[in-house]
């Protein structure tokens, strides 16, 4: 779809919603077509960095221990170590808490195992599994690129409704995201953007803006 089409309907959704006591969030919702999502080739599971980052700060959890762990902490990240993975693992109720509290989760690699046994029944049916690293590894980058990324996952729906960003976002910075979505889906299938039956974006208490194809 055309950068201008995209800035285009960006700024009809910012000027169709009145304004709010809130900073709102804008959404993309994409409708496609002539897909079967029965074959899970055909659904979209994925993250997707935004070019101009979620406009919002995001909460990512650190499952490590020594070094990681004190790392972790420094950077203020929540931390969650192996007595404490043991004792969420017996508390389903905490454990659920904990996981619709954070966007994102990493694990130093050696206690992946200890992870699926604890965690995994809870996790890994929100997608949010951990990303696995070294003891060693230097969490900054990856935390980085986590406060950017945004996950899709149609399942068997032939639709999607995403957030691209926040309101005090500009609207290039917002049409910019949204176009990265774009260009995922398009790379997504061989016949790519045909698959897009219509797409539109909206503010969180706005009319919907169609994006002309």
């Amino acid at each position: 779809m055309d950068s201008v089409k995209i800035l285009n309907a960006v700024k009809e959704a910012r000027n169709s919603a009145k304004p709010r006591n809130f900073t709102q969030s804008v959404d993309l919702i994409i409708n496609l077509k002539e897909l079967d999502l029965s074959r899970p080739e055909n659904r979209m599971k994925q993250q997707i960095v935004l070019p101009s980052g979620l406009g919002k700060e995001i909460n990512i959890a650190v499952i490590a221990k020594g070094d990681l762990a004190a790392q972790a902490e420094s950077m203020g990240l929540t931390v969650i170590r192996q007595e404490e993975l043991e004792e969420l693992g017996k508390n389903k109720k905490q454990a659920k808490k904990l996981a619709n509290a954070n966007q994102f989760f990493i694990a130093q690699a050696d206690m992946m195992p200890i992870v699926g046994k604890s965690l995994g029944a809870v996790l890994g049916p929100r997608g949010k599994m951990p990303q696995p690293v070294p003891a060693n590894a230097n969490l900054k980058p990856l935390v980085e690129r986590f406060g950017k990324t945004i996950s899709i996952n149609t399942r068997d729906k032939a639709f999607f409704q995403v957030y691209v960003g926040k309101e005090s976002m500009s609207d290039e910075e917002l049409a910019a995201n949204i176009e990265a979505v774009l260009n995922t889906v398009a790379r997504k299938y061989e016949k790519g953007l045909y698959h897009v039956k219509n797409a539109f974006t909206k503010l969180t208490m706005g009319a919907s803006a169609p994006i002309e194809k």
